[in-house]
This record gives C-alpha cells, structure tokens and sequence, in this order.
C-alpha cells in the first residue's frame, strides 16, 4: 500500500513539476527546477543548496550544487508566473472542499546574524518576538476551512535599505523597488490579487495591518469585506438607534462599559482536543478619527473577552453584513490561524528560512519554490491516509553515499584504538573528486626534503 502511495504521489509529482516548467522559461532550467523541488521535500535537516545538491545527485555533489545554485540566485525567471501556476494547478484540490473563504495578510520572519543579506535590518522579529537583525517577508494567502496557500511573497526593504543605492546593486535590488511599508505592500498585494481574478474572499489582517486605517480604506475601494484585527486605542463612536452619535472612546472603553448581556459564549470550531469557545460581543459603530469622521461608514466591532481575563484580549472591525449569523462572524475572523500553520509548515518541513545566499533573486526564487513544493503537498494530503507516509517520504531519493559530509562539517572523532573506528581516518583534501595532483612547482621541494612535512590539496 505504501509502495503504491509512493509511486502514485511521483507520477503526481513529474505532471506537477511539467506544469511549471511550462512558465520557468528556458528549457534548461527544468531539471534544476525538479531537483530543486526534490531537495526541498525529500532532503533531511537543513535545506540549502549543498544537502539538496546530496540528495538528488549524489554521485555529482559539486556539479549539482552549482547547477541548483545557478537556478536558484541567478536564473532569469518570473517568480510571480510561477506563483500562478501554482495557484492554478493547486486551487481545484482545494476547492473540493467548498470555495475560497479568506484572503490572509500576514508576513513572517527570519532571523539573520550578519547584516550583508538583502532586507536584513534590526526591527521587530515575530519568530523571536523581540527586536533583532532578520529578514521580513509580506505574504497574501487563499484559504478555506480545509486548507490554504500563499499567492504572493515579498521581502520588506527597509528604507535604509532601499536609498542606499551600493548595497541594492550590490544584492541585486531591482530599479522598480522602492521604499514601501508593509500595509502597502499588502495592499499592493491585494491590488493585484483582484486584478487576476483571484476568486474573492474575506479580507483577514491582524492588528499590525488591520489598524492601518489606508489599507482598509484599500480594501473597501476594490469593494471587497473584511475582517480586521484592531489596538486597543482605535476610536470608535457607537451607533444606535436612538444615538447616531455616540460619544468618541477608545474601543478598549466601549468593550469595558457594555452590559452582562451583551456578552455571548461561542464555539467557533473543533480543536485538536477540546472545542475551541471564548465570550464575544458585538457593537456597531463607526470609526472615529479627529478628521472627517462624518465620512465613516458603519463597522461591525467584534471583541473577544475570554472567561478569567481581566480585559477583553482581541478586537476586530468587520465590514461583513450586518446580519450575518454571530458564530459565522467569529468563525471567519479565527480563520487567520491558518496562516500560522503554513508558516510552521513551510518553515520546518519545506526550509522557506534556509536560503543562505544575500541577493534579492535567489531569496524570492528560494521562496517561490519552497510555495511551489508546499503547494504539491496541499494536493496531496487528502491521497495520504493518516498512517501513510510523511511528506518528506512521498518522493524517493536516491541513497547518498556513506563517505559524504557537507561542507564544514567536522571530521568524525577518532576512536581510541584505531581498530574500533568505525569511520575511515580523515583523509587529506577530502572532498567528491579525486585529489588533484601535487603541483608542479613543488616537485622539486617534495624530493629533497621529507615528504611527512608537506601537504598538498
């Protein structure tokens, strides 16, 4: 049965990786495209280009690692057809399932020590939620209750960054990138997204977004809903209907000063052991700037306050219909955790933070393919049976041999008798071709004076 599994989720795989290749370009780059796939699913640990390169040509390391290294930092091909590939042979099996509930504004980060790769800057961190040097990338997903997947992928430049013109050639920033923040990069995003027709969803951001009142003005404009996490000090004015002008204060204010009654225990959805239940309640208002305020259309404010809390703990602004059932409103704005959920996946199981090169190409190609992989497993988990294979065994590899180790790696410690070692004694110049010859100036040294004390690679 696993066998059967196996072969099937292969053949699946080869008319995948076709489908790209028909946006990739130059025919050359389609076998690197495989094996770049490949690597990202079946290599075990880190997946940078060495034990990728290990993995799918182990008889050729170095001349693998060059080719997947060129394909990946280099190569001139569209991240964005590629992305859209992906999407459109992706988005069937998703919708098996019922159509695209949410689009996901979110973006993720990776933590960097050195401060030459593109991007890199000391700003928040969310994977270590502190302040550090790292990479942050704007992500727009499509999702339903039975899966989701990024559409679009780009890295924050920070301005110091995008004006210092010998460090954008340097990393290969190109002319068209300027400075932007990332609720207009999101936008830009979400622009795009509606002008190919995406097929339409709610519109989920969390606070950092969703308080940028530009962005959802953004949103509105294309006449698409969301659901908006908000801070706590946003300003709203209730309405009523005997008050259509209630006083101005913070939402945290109006949460504090509703009655008991207004508070409604709600289960929105199964969780892994218990249902997942917190108290919500529900206010229609209107946002409150000290400008133009009469402008404002009215919101739906949803605030979150879970049982034993001293305060309410979430806040969102909806502009989803009024009347829309109170469990659908909680359920949709929870949605976002799916987002989490690919960034845990595309991170530890795919190595969307591994890319170890500094140029912006080959860190959105990097990116590309990782989405492109993820994307081939979204397809297939409803193949697997629950006690079939993991992802990262569905494609088989070919064995890398034993004498391998990358690069950097630490030769194996000695035992201390010699006969118990069970790995070979390292041997000089090690590495996946035969030594080369001594060199020839050398010759004449090497036969006057002992050979012991020289070394050659």
């Amino acid at each position: 049965m696993g066998r059967q599994v196996s072969e099937d989720s292969e053949s699946r795989f080869a008319r995948y990786v076709e489908g790209l290749t028909s946006v990739i370009g130059h025919a050359d780059r389609t076998a690197p495209l495989r094996d770049y796939c490949v690597g990202l699913l079946a290599a075990e640990g880190r997946k940078s280009v060495e034990p990728m390169a290990a993995v799918t040509a182990p008889a050729e390391v170095s001349a693998q690692h060059q080719k997947l290294l060129h394909f990946v930092a280099t190569a001139p091909w569209s991240d964005e057809r590629v992305l859209a590939k992906v999407r459109e042979m992706v988005l069937p099996a998703i919708d098996r399932h019922g159509p695209i509930e949410a689009w996901i504004i979110d973006d993720t980060s990776y933590p960097k020590h050195g401060p030459h790769s593109v991007g890199v800057h000391h700003q928040y961190c969310g994977q270590l939620g502190k302040q550090a040097n790292c990479q942050v990338v704007v992500t727009l997903s499509i999702a339903n209750h039975h899966a989701s997947l990024p559409i679009a992928y780009r890295l924050y430049l920070p301005k110091v960054w995008a004006e210092d013109a010998a460090r954008r050639k340097k990393a290969h920033v190109p002319e068209k990138i300027a400075f932007k923040t990332k609720p207009q990069i999101a936008l830009e995003q979400i622009r795009w997204a509606y002008a190919a027709g995406v097929a339409r969803g709610v519109v989920l951001m969390d606070a950092s977004y969703g308080s940028n009142t530009a962005l959802r003005n953004g949103v509105s404009a294309l006449a698409l809903t969301y659901v908006a996490a908000i801070v706590p000090t946003i300003k709203v004015r209730a309405v009523s209907d005997h008050d259509a002008r209630g006083p101005r204060m913070s939402v945290k204010e109006l949460a504090l000063s509703l009655p008991k009654h207004a508070w409604r225990t709600i289960t929105w959805r199964e969780g892994t052991a218990d249902p997942l239940r917190s108290r919500f309640a529900r206010v229609r208002v209107r946002t409150a700037p000290i400008r133009r305020a009469a402008e404002r259309a009215e919101e739906t404010l949803l605030i979150e306050w879970p049982e034993g809390e001293p305060k309410p703990t979430k806040y969102w602004l909806s502009t989803l219909d009024e009347k829309i059932p109170f469990r659908r409103l909680v359920d949709i704005a929870k949605m976002r955790w799916r987002i989490e959920r690919d960034y845990q996946e595309l991170k530890q199981e795919i190595g969307l933070g591994h890319y170890e090169g500094r140029g912006w190409p080959g860190f959105h190609h990097h990116g590309t393919m990782c989405i492109a992989a993820y994307g081939f497993l979204v397809s297939e988990r409803e193949t697997i049976p629950p006690s079939g294979p993991r992802s990262s065994r569905l494609l088989t590899k070919p064995a890398i041999p034993s004498s391998y180790r990358p690069r950097g790696a630490p030769d194996p410690a000695a035992a201390p008798r010699p006969q118990l070692d069970r790995d070979a004694p390292p041997q000089i110049g090690r590495r996946d071709r035969q030594n080369s010859a001594a060199v020839p100036m050398l010759c004449t040294q090497l036969q006057t004076k002992p050979a012991s004390k020289f070394m050659t690679q």
